[in-house]
């Protein structure tokens, strides 16, 4: 009976074996997902040389590995504006690291996923983000996750970006796209915690009255 397993072990071996992989077909899975030639390589092998088959196994890894990395902590990211007229869009991409936050690839999905919520709205865009996201979480190793995602639209629209780590948006009744634009600079400046006065909590409201009137003369 054991000689028996072994011949089986043996012959299934040898057809796993006879499967030629070509360096063409690794560049080809490689140049439509984007990570490791190792990754590629062997999710070839185990779908025996079918391309499709390929992509749904690596698919599928980088759902698993995305799932994994979801508990770490997310330190660090990038902020994206796109606008397009009347219409403006406002994202933010968060990683573990600056280092990832700077890598190409990190940058080019953050564009990606901006411009698809300009060309298509917002929950489309997150809709359809996981599997866009998940791939990179494979090739960069470090937990990605979509963060804050706004539309702002106006007559006149202008915004700032600093560091590609803040970003603000300014919708003007009147005024110019220069005027929005040095706003959005100084709001990008002064960081304030709210938009509104409806955000305001009445416990907030107290507390700042109190701290100013120990500021007012006597």
């Amino acid at each position: 009976m054991l000689i028996k397993k072994v011949r089986k072990l043996c012959s299934k071996r040898n057809n796993n074996m006879s499967i030629q992989i070509t360096t063409e077909q690794v560049k080809e899975l490689r140049d439509a997902t984007g990570v490791s030639v190792m990754q590629c390589k062997r999710a070839l092998e185990e779908a025996e040389g079918d391309m499709k088959k390929a992509l749904a196994i690596l698919k599928k890894t980088s759902s698993d590995i995305a799932l994994k990395k979801l508990s770490r902590e997310i330190k660090d990211g990038r902020v994206s504006i796109k606008t397009d007229g009347k219409k403006a869009i406002l994202i933010s991409l968060g990683c573990e690291t600056d280092f990832v936050a700077r890598n190409e690839d990190f940058v080019n999905l953050l564009e990606k996923l901006a411009d698809m919520a300009l060309k298509d709205g917002i929950e489309k865009m997150k809709a359809g983000a996981k599997d866009i996201i998940d791939p990179v979480i494979q090739k960069t190793g470090e937990n990605i996750q979509l963060g804050e995602a706004y539309e702002v639209t106006g007559e006149v629209l202008g915004n700032y970006l600093h560091n590609n780590k803040i970003g603000v948006i300014v919708s003007l009744e009147g005024g110019n796209r220069e005027l929005a634009k040095d706003i959005a600079m100084h709001v990008a400046a002064m960081k304030p915690e709210y938009i509104s006065r409806d955000e305001i909590t009445e416990d907030t409201a107290k507390t700042m009255r109190e701290v100013l009137k120990k500021k007012l003369p006597a």
